[in-house]
């Protein structure tokens, strides 16, 4: 039996790329991870692809989590809610 787990982490892997580039390596990395079943940490300043990307967003400041969704409740949060999750610290 294999018990050997799989971790990809991805530490803003697409911050120096102009927008269509990193577009094309998101999508690639979403298909990766999904048809390796991988685990993925992805760090990210980009609200839109925290929200687009991954079933769990952990949103951490001055290294406490302030903000742990999955499922439904993250489907539901917009880029507003996190800008407003900030503007409250």
């Amino acid at each position: 039996m294999n018990n050997i787990r799989q971790i990809l982490l991805l530490d803003e892997h697409t911050a120096a790329l102009d927008p269509k580039t990193a577009k094309k390596v998101l999508d690639l990395t979403d298909k990766i991870v999904r048809e390796k079943h991988l685990t993925t940490l992805m760090i990210t300043h980009n609200m839109k692809d925290a929200l687009t990307y991954g079933d769990r967003l952990i949103m951490f400041h001055e290294g406490h989590i302030i903000l742990d969704v999955s499922g439904d409740e993250k489907k539901k949060l917009k880029i507003q809610d996190l800008l407003d999750k900030f503007a409250l610290l």
